[in-house]
């Protein structure tokens, strides 16, 4: 009982010492914000909140938020796909290694932004866009991570296996790919980062390239908010859910870590 007592005691002190500075400045930016002209348009903490619950009761915010969880996914699938399949090809067989790692060490320094005019002539201002960059922006993180795990696994685990006779794929199955997933889940858990951060980045940007009516999303609602509207308070409120959002998706990837790969834990 006294171990219990002690064990949530030590919790609640822990939780008080973490959220004693942000409290600390967010009293302080209110402070700022009530010296401030009542018709100032700088944002304020209690105008964030009242803003934040508009914008989900009207719906707009958890829609558009939506869109941009939707992209992310299914970009970073296709990019997870291609990154698996390749790098176990670039980890396992030398030549193909040779042959296509200059090609991907070339683009992979290539910010994903730096081919947003690219996507926009070939895709348009809409949902395939903002899927090439987010596609894009995710491969690399995968496909590097892929390749290293595959080439670090034992070697001579896979000669014994080819020594019994065991086929190649279930040496692919059963040998490889279990002894590269903790590198493959660490590029995904970065790839997922990366493309959460490039769809924002791309809605901003094609929104911008067609005036505010391109493919939607939580990014291009911040662009509408900053060039038409000017409501700084909406943009923060979106500025906290896409921060909150990043943090649950890593959080979500370290448990599944911890799940597939409890002997690392």
């Amino acid at each position: 009982m006294n171990t219990a007592i002690a064990r949530s005691s030590s919790r609640f002190a822990q939780f008080a010492q973490a959220g004693a500075l942000p409290l600390v400045l967010l009293a302080a930016w209110q402070a700022w914000a009530m010296s401030l002209p009542a018709n100032s348009p700088a944002p304020a903490p209690l105008k964030v909140v009242a803003t934040g619950v508009d914008l989900i009761a009207s719906g707009g915010l958890p829609n558009a938020l939506m869109q941009s969880l939707g992209r992310v996914a299914l970009g970073f699938l296709v990019a997870l796909t291609l990154g698996v399949v390749l790098g176990v090809l670039m980890g396992s067989i030398r030549s193909v290694r040779d042959n296509l790692d200059p090609i991907i060490e070339s683009f992979r320094p290539i910010a994903p932004m730096a081919i947003l005019p690219i996507a926009i002539l070939w895709f348009g201002t809409g949902t395939p866009s903002a899927l090439a960059i987010v596609g894009y922006a995710a491969f690399f993180p995968v496909l590097v991570n892929t390749v290293h795990g595959v080439s670090r696994v034992d070697r001579k685990l896979v000669m014994a296996a080819q020594t019994m006779g065991i086929p190649r794929t279930t040496i692919l199955t059963r040998v490889v790919l279990p002894g590269a997933l903790p590198s493959i889940l660490l590029g995904s858990r970065l790839a997922m980062g990366v493309a959460w951060t490039a769809i924002i980045a791309a809605e901003l940007a094609v929104g911008a390239k067609s005036g505010g009516g391109g493919s939607g999303g939580i990014g291009q609602m911040m662009f509408v908010f900053y060039a038409y509207n000017i409501d700084l308070n909406a943009i923060v409120v979106c500025m906290i859910v896409v921060g909150l959002v990043a943090l649950l998706i890593d959080r979500i990837f370290r448990a599944a870590e911890g799940r597939l790969l409890p002997w690392r834990h």
